[in-house]
């Protein structure tokens, strides 16, 4: 419920002013909102509270950060910050989404420091109450480090509210240090924070306990060499739930993320909506134009269309796998189903009817023939659309959902275990039927060649592409590909789309976008131009000067 009533009392003004901050790190005065009265009201503490939740991410960077992977793509890229750009190489340090994302966090940061920093002059609060404030708050702080530090590399760590004079001369914190500081933070956060289990229903959606030790996870993840460090807090998470919260698969995957099942037992991390109030509405753009769509910004390419196994657990290209170039959807993983759209598929209307989705060209027996695929116009660029995070109740207040967005789930658990694991040469069948195994059972395989542990075959490839099948449209493809050293291999290129085109060019499948990633410099964005225009002490990421 939290984030539920969102006020902009008293301190919203901290929030108009910080959103200017961090073109050159924040150099708005802010002495006004530190005034003792302010903080001594209950009302405004927590509303400041909330607004540090409301900054902690958004649903564009939710879903259209997809289109920077090989997951999707998108040819409006301006309304959608960019990603076409970014994915095609195309850019300078002067174009905008870097400067835009770069502010985002750092005014995230800004309204933290302002809160740790002033919430102790309140006097009425129960101080085991602002202790938990302040560990929301610290969470949130992390979380943007974390995610400054995966773009850059070096960045500002700023572990207090800073003056105008710092602000104009501050430089880059080494990576390690601010790894360092996440690490901790998250470690003492984790000491003070309730498990789920522990708050009121009121309460749901905050931080939690679980929340702290699943991103310390993650982090260790992508650095790639503490996989031990990971291993442990897994296993912790996996066997301790008394200490840490009840959680665990749902039974059907689609139902993760129904708006009848929010709060559900694989939620960790979310972020909070609700109708009317606080909303999303990138949907619109995303699913068929027969559903009420206004066009489609974001199409899934034929590459993640590709990754989805076959029913007997085999890749397309296996042999022996079944698999009909000519009848290319039949016999697949069931999360594909789930999450795409694709020629032939069966889309469940609101008022309970059903409608076939005709995009392969001239194939609609409608005459409006609105979701077929053409080279130009408003509909796919790919030849599918999506069906994840679908919001049902959203089409009549045109497509402006409540429905929260999993930031974490208890699903990434299980793969960073296995994953681990893995890496620690530690891999066996013990630890595939406690982490791949149940996914593939809730996602509807029941072969056992798709279920049973599968030995010598290539471990690496399985549980990347289970990350891939099991998180799409949730924001984790690219950072996977940037962590594993893989994005000049996928990233170059063409990323298509279905086969609709002339059979003498890629076999017919669409070419959507021509895309390249310099292994020299892509895998950290620049820092953005007018930063260090106005800040000659912040440096330049390398081989863009």
């Amino acid at each position: 419920m939290l984030l539920k009533y969102i006020t902009r009392v008293g301190f919203a003004l901290l929030l108009t002013s910080a959103s200017v901050g961090c073109k050159k790190l924040d150099l708005t005065p802010y002495d006004r909102f530190t005034e003792l009265n302010f903080w001594q009201s209950d009302a405004n503490v927590n509303n400041a509270l909330n607004n540090v939740y409301n900054r902690m991410y958004n649903s564009q960077y939710f879903f259209y950060n997809e289109a920077l992977s090989d997951n999707a793509y998108t040819r409006l890229g301006i309304s959608a910050g960019f990603p076409d750009a970014i994915a095609s190489g195309n850019f300078t340090p002067t174009l905008e989404r870097f400067l835009s994302e770069w502010d985002y966090y750092y005014t995230g940061i800004k309204a933290a420091n302002v809160f740790l920093e002033n919430v102790d002059k309140n006097t009425t609060l129960a101080a085991t109450l602002k202790e938990r404030m302040k560990a929301e708050v610290r969470f949130v702080r992390a979380f943007h480090h974390f995610k400054l530090m995966n773009w850059w590399g070096d960045v500002p760590l700023l572990r207090k509210d800073i003056s105008q004079d710092e602000a104009k001369n501050i430089t880059r914190t080494p990576k390690a240090e601010v790894l360092q500081f996440i690490l901790e933070e998250l470690d003492a956060v984790a000491a003070v924070l309730p498990t789920k289990n522990q708050y009121d229903v009121g309460d749901r959606g905050r931080i939690t306990k679980a929340a702290a030790k699943a991103l310390k996870a993650r982090v260790l993840l992508y650095e790639g060499n503490r996989m031990q460090e990971v291993v442990a807090i897994c296993e912790d998470l996996m066997n301790n739930q008394s200490a840490n919260g009840t959680y665990g698969l749902v039974s059907s995957y689609e139902d993760i993320f129904s708006p009848t099942n929010e709060y559900n037992s694989e939620v960790i991390l979310d972020l909070q909506y609700i109708p009317n109030l606080r909303t999303w509405g990138e949907h619109i753009d995303f699913v068929p134009l027969s559903v009420g769509a206004r066009g489609n910004n974001l199409a899934p390419t034929q590459e993640l269309v590709n990754s989805y196994v076959m029913l007997n657990g085999k890749s397309i290209n296996d042999a022996g796998s079944g698999y009909d170039e000519n009848n290319p959807y039949v016999g697949r993983d069931p999360r594909m189903s789930a999450t795409i759209v694709y020629h032939g598929a069966t889309w469940k209307n609101v008022n309970g009817t059903t409608q076939t989705i005709y995009i392969k060209p001239g194939t609609d027996p409608d005459g409006a023939k609105k979701n077929e695929y053409k080279s130009s116009g408003q509909g796919t660029a790919t030849g599918y659309y999506w069906k994840k995070y679908f919001d049902p109740t959203s089409v009549a207040a045109n497509f402006n959902s409540g429905l929260n967005l999993i930031l974490i789930r208890y699903a990434e658990v299980l793969l960073m275990y296995a994953e681990a694991k893995h890496a620690l040469g530690q891999m066996n069948e013990d630890v595939w039927n406690k982490t791949i195994r149940p996914l593939r059972v809730r996602a509807g395989f029941t072969d056992p060649a798709a279920l049973s542990y599968p030995g010598n075959a290539d471990m690496t490839e399985i549980i990347r592409n289970e990350r891939r099948s099991e998180f799409a449209l949730e924001g984790l493809r690219i950072d996977d590909i940037r962590r594993w050293r893989i994005a000049e291999d996928v990233l170059n290129g063409w990323a298509h789309g279905a086969r609709y085109e002339d059979p003498t060019v890629d076999n017919g499948y669409i070419r959507a976008q021509l895309r390249t990633f310099d292994p020299a410099k892509h895998y950290l964005w620049p820092v953005p131009a007018s930063e260090i225009g106005k800040n000659p002490s912040i440096s330049q990421n390398p081989n863009y000067n």
